[in-house]
């Protein structure tokens, strides 16, 4: 399989066949990511997706779900998804799902009957960084939408049969914020009824706008404290049937559960935490390491 970069995929999708059919991420200005800053968006050549699908037919023929790569291939037309689908079809039949990464923006550019022909060919669950339901909140992160935008789209998407995970930035706001963008992606969140939530913390590498303003302090991390007061908030104000998965490394306390079956368990796992900490671990700040996995000192 020929791929260009680094090739990133959500956890869940670990056994998704990866078919690259797009390189780097057509946005590319989100302020706290650096995943694909040094490579030109480009869309991949048909003859070097149908070689891919060519050698998938040989080593993987039962395949049932597909992850196209890379940042954001939703931007592609209807058009070149719909033949990319089709060809994933005649290659490899018993593939069920097609997913991929995808952003609001990427769904704008779709009719409604264009956003249904592509549900009918297999694409669904999409992974989309809904992030904050704050409006100032996305502006800062530079997303390119208000949560307004954010809930007509991603409810069209919906009203089409599609299927949508929702990656959410705990702490996006910054310090003192936390309650206050818990409930507003919350609100988000139950108004557009994700299947899944992705939770992580927000943190950043050297190399994006994020990272110059925690150095320079324009912007302000959130305490160990104020993240767990802030996940807690967010628990309680989701109403929705959906996973709730916090497994990310950036996360206080890996969580993974069905809402809301399991949100009781939860939020104990979330108290527990919080006994567990010392009056100064919950008034720090996490130290960083590999993807904002967290070190919280003593």
């Amino acid at each position: 399989m020929h791929y260009t970069g680094t090739i990133y995929r959500p956890p869940f999708e670990s056994a998704s066949l990866l078919l690259q059919v797009t390189a780097g991420c057509s946005h590319n200005r989100c302020a706290f990511c650096t995943m694909y800053r040094d490579v030109p968006f480009r869309m991949e050549p048909m003859e070097q997706i149908e070689r891919d699908l060519d050698e998938a037919a040989r080593r993987y023929p039962h395949v049932r779900r597909v992850f196209l790569e890379n940042g954001d291939p939703f931007v592609l037309s209807t058009e070149r998804l719909a033949a990319i689908s089709e060809r994933i079809h005649e290659r490899l039949p018993e593939v069920e799902t097609i997913a991929m990464y995808a952003s609001v923006l990427n769904i704008k550019t779709k009719t409604d009957a264009e956003l249904r022909a592509l549900r009918a060919l297999g694409i669904n669950e999409l992974n989309i960084g809904v992030e904050s339901g704050l409006d100032d909140a996305l502006q800062a992160m530079e997303k390119g939408y208000t949560a307004a935008e954010a809930v007509a789209e991603l409810t069209r998407l919906r009203e089409a049969g599609i299927d949508f995970g929702a990656n959410v930035i705990l702490g996006a706001a910054g310090a003192g914020r936390g309650p206050e963008n818990a409930v507003m992606t919350a609100e988000l969140l139950n108004a557009t009824k994700p299947y899944l939530i992705f939770t992580g913390t927000i943190h950043a590498d050297p190399g994006c706008p994020l990272y110059e303003n925690l150095q320079s302090g324009a912007f302000t991390e959130s305490t160990v404290g104020e993240y767990l007061d802030e996940e807690e908030t967010l628990l309680q104000c989701l109403d929705i049937d959906c996973r709730y998965f916090g497994l990310h490394p950036s996360n206080i306390v890996p969580m993974d559960g069905r809402l809301p079956a399991d949100r009781e368990t939860l939020l104990a796992q979330i108290r527990a935490a919080r006994e567990a900490f010392t009056p100064r671990q919950l008034a720090s700040r996490p130290r960083r390491y590999g993807e904002g996995a967290v070190v919280i000192e003593d």
